[in-house]
């Protein structure tokens, strides 16, 4: 019987990602990998084994997810190890559920393998921890990107609590409007923000700022990236350790 992994790569460093996740890549019969997936992986694969691309990037999804679901699908049906190699972790905002029912709607067997986020490796990476005792009791993930800008304006962001660390996938060509919204909700001007570029990777940037400044500081950073918003940013100066 065939099986598909949905796995997650992790956010970049190809030395995150899990034992479990590299011996499966090792013995797939074929990958089905995303753009944020490190295309050094795909080098330890074996012969004859079939590379199937379904990358997607802002105003280019070169393939619909409906189509990359019965790609999934019909890659099981003829081969016997499928991996799904997702960017980060497979279930966060990585569409990994919605693979996940598509195939158990077939009848297709499935394993869930966990990546390493990159909502709380990349910050590391840029010596902030996404908690601090005494600066911050919690954190969230939020989505910056969905289908339309509409959507992310109507995210309930009055619920952001003010110590409250915020980390924003995906959210880089939606900064202003996110800026805008917490600014609106009550967040200081000159509450510390930082972006961060390519995280985990040698070509990591980190840029950081304060609200009032972030949104001209953006044209300076490149995708994919991550926003973290939150008292924690300042922790950076004394933290710094990858750069």
């Amino acid at each position: 019987m065939s099986k598909v992994y949905l796995t997650g790569a992790g956010p970049g460093d190809i030395e995150l990602m899990t034992v479990k996740a590299l011996r499966l890549v090792q013995n797939a019969d074929v990958i089905i990998y995303d753009r944020l997936a490190n295309p050094e992986i795909l080098k330890e694969v074996k012969e004859n084994t079939e590379l199937i691309f379904v990358g997607k990037e802002k105003g280019n999804h070169r393939v619909p997810q409906d189509e990359i679901n019965e790609i999934i699908y019909q890659c099981a049906l003829k081969y016997e190890n499928v991996v799904r190699l997702k960017g980060g972790d497979p279930f966060v905002f990585g569409r990994g559920g919605e693979e996940a029912l598509y195939l158990k709607q077939r009848n297709i067997k499935f394993e869930i393998i966990p990546g390493v986020t990159s909502a709380i490796s990349v910050p590391a990476y840029a010596g902030i921890p996404v908690t601090n005792r005494g600066i911050t009791p919690s954190f969230r993930v939020v989505t910056g990107h969905r289908k339309s800008s509409d959507n992310i304006a109507n995210i309930n962001w009055s619920s952001f609590i003010e110590d409250e660390t915020i980390v924003f996938l995906m959210g880089l060509h939606n900064i202003e409007l996110i800026v805008t919204k917490l600014l609106e909700v009550g967040k200081r001007k000159d509450y510390p923000c930082a972006i961060i570029s390519n995280g985990t990777t040698k070509n990591q940037k980190v840029i950081s700022g304060t609200l009032e400044n972030i949104v001209s500081k953006s044209k300076e950073a490149q995708s994919p990236a991550i926003i973290i918003v939150g008292e924690v940013v300042n922790l950076r100066d004394e933290l710094r350790w990858f750069d």
